[in-house]
Order: structure tokens, then sequence, then C-alpha cells
């Protein structure tokens, strides 16, 4: 499996409701199920390999966190443009 797939795997469960993180403080016996799950199908798409997995997952984290970076970016030069009005209630 190239790179490129397994960050297309992961990425994929990120969008799943049940593989998000929850707002709650606490953690919530519910969640586990649906959390071991998720790492199950993780491992499964590296062919059961726990360091491909961990690989694939830090590549995915580092590409979404700079997805988001880029992105704050954006929103930040399309507000010093002026192109957004800000919410004055």
């Amino acid at each position: 499996m190239t790179t490129y797939e397994q960050n297309k795997n992961i990425a994929a469960l990120h969008l799943k409701p049940e593989y998000l993180m929850s707002t709650h403080p606490q953690p919530d016996p519910a969640d586990d199920a649906g959390l071991e799950s998720a790492v199950e199908q993780a491992i499964a798409a590296c062919g059961g390999d726990l360091r491909a997995t961990i690989r694939a997952l830090i590549v995915a984290n580092n590409y979404l966190e700079n997805e988001v970076a880029e992105l704050m970016k954006a929103v930040s030069h399309a507000y010093a443009r002026g192109r957004f009005q800000t919410y004055t209630g």
C-alpha cells in the first residue's frame, strides 16, 4: 500500500462521525467501541504492521496540520483584505 493510499484511508476515518473526538471531558464507554474499531481499521489498512500504522498516522497528522495552517493563512489574508464582514450582532 502506498503512502497516498494510507493517507486516503486514514483521512476517510476522520470524516466518519463515530471517529471524531468528543467534546466531553470524561471518556464515554460508548466511544471506546468506536475508537477500538477505528484502531483495528487503521492497523488492517496497513496490513497488520504496527510500525506502518504509526508511520501512516504521523504522515496523515502532518498533512492535516499543514492543511489547517494553509487555511488559517488564507482566512487571515481574506479578513485583512476586507472580503468578509465580521458579525456585529
